[in-house]
């Protein structure tokens, strides 16, 4: 099937895909936000940008796209008939620097949870989810207080 938008207009569409901010990332903010959790966001220097980070935790959260990063098994991953050649090279290279990054976060003492685009429905699944990331995985590190 052959594409029925030009190069410019299958451009500009394309920009406007969103990398942070996306809708099921507000909801996993949402829903650890009401647990009281707080977090930071896309940290810069942490390999992969994780989209949640919990410092005090070492606990990093992604919320990946089914489509952009290849989630095994779901029907929001297939590969477009229209130059496939194209997207089967660029989302091979996206999962294999997926994996790097959480193979570096973990070699440095990091938890990481990933989430997919199709399990960030809100409701009390994902929020069994996170809490079991954040109770069972991440417990914040024993000890007297620090003063800062």
């Amino acid at each position: 099937m052959a594409d029925f938008l030009t190069p410019e207009k299958r451009s500009a569409l394309m920009s406007k895909v969103r990398g942070k901010n996306t809708k099921p990332e507000m909801i996993v903010r949402r829903s650890l936000h009401a647990m009281g959790v707080r977090f930071r966001l896309h940290a810069k220097e942490l390999p992969g940008r994780p989209d949640i980070v919990m410092r005090p935790r070492k606990a990093a959260i992604f919320v990946h796209g089914c489509f952009w990063h290849s989630h095994p098994g779901c029907r929001r991953c297939r590969i477009p008939s229209t130059n496939s050649e194209f997207w089967a090279e660029k989302l091979e290279r996206n999962r294999s620097r997926d994996q790097a990054a959480i193979a570096a976060l973990e070699d440095n003492g990091w938890h990481v949870l990933i989430l997919w685009e199709c399990e960030t429905r809100p409701g009390p699944d994902l929020d069994r989810e996170l809490s079991d990331f954040l109770n069972l995985a991440c417990r914040p590190p024993s000890g007297p207080p620090t003063l800062r």
